[in-house]
């Protein structure tokens, strides 16, 4: 089995750094791309970074290397990249993961998947600038003094462009790949809140990990056991 990891909003590929090796460890390719203008690719970052370009950084991993049969599993805002490469290349899918993910109808923008205050404040910090501030750690459902140091030198800013454009998704969400939606509920994520009502509609196959937002980070062992089953 073949798994491409996407990460989420001011992380990196990084952040699957404890995960990947177990999905490897259990006989799994794995793939862990760093969108352009985050991460280790924060100096690509300008003003023309969007959802077009999110998409294509993981459609150019799956064409690259060849992948076919791939579990796409999409964290937080990776979510809506996951969603837009299911739209361009589902033959190259086997099932699609959504980690604690943003959600949003078919044409809308990302924000319109997070409360509208979430908007308001990092359209905000941008200050008509193309990125927002990384938040602090602590938001990411972290807790331990050492993930949170490790977290927090990491983060990078975001480009603003990816939650204020739509990604173009079709109807239904997820192009027919079998989808199942993953809620992390120790603490919950509220800003995701919104997703539930989507899942529901979707009937996507819904499971749940007791841990923070950031399950990759504060529980690799749950969540590399949740993708493997």
């Amino acid at each position: 089995m073949t798994f491409v990891l996407v990460h989420g909003a001011c992380h990196g590929g990084w952040c699957w750094s404890r995960v990947a090796p177990l999905l490897r460890a259990a006989g799994h390719d794995v793939f862990t791309p760093t969108l352009t203008g985050f991460g280790e690719r924060a100096h690509l970052l300008t003003a023309d970074v969007g959802p077009a370009t999110v998409v294509q950084d993981v459609v150019a991993v799956l064409e690259c290397e060849e992948l076919t049969d791939v579990v796409l599993v999409g964290h937080s805002f990776g979510a809506l990249v996951a969603l837009g490469v299911a739209d361009r290349v589902p033959e190259r899918l086997a099932r699609l993961v959504i980690l604690d993910g943003v959600l949003v109808d078919p044409g809308q923008p990302g924000f319109a998947g997070l409360p509208p205050e979430a908007a308001r404040e990092r359209t905000a910090q941008a200050a008509g600038g193309p990125t927002y501030p990384p938040p602090p750690a602590t938001n990411f459902g972290v807790s331990d003094p050492s993930d949170l140091a490790w977290l927090q030198r990491r983060l990078t800013p975001h480009p603003l462009r990816t939650y204020t454009e739509p990604f173009g998704l079709r109807a239904p969400l997820g192009n027919g790949v079998p989808t199942t939606y993953v809620r992390c509920t120790d603490p919950v994520y509220t800003p995701v809140d919104a997703a539930e009502a989507i899942v529901a509609r979707e009937g996507w196959e819904r499971r749940e990990l007791a841990t923070g937002h950031d399950a990759m980070i504060t529980a690799p062992e749950l969540t590399a056991q949740m993708l493997l089953s």
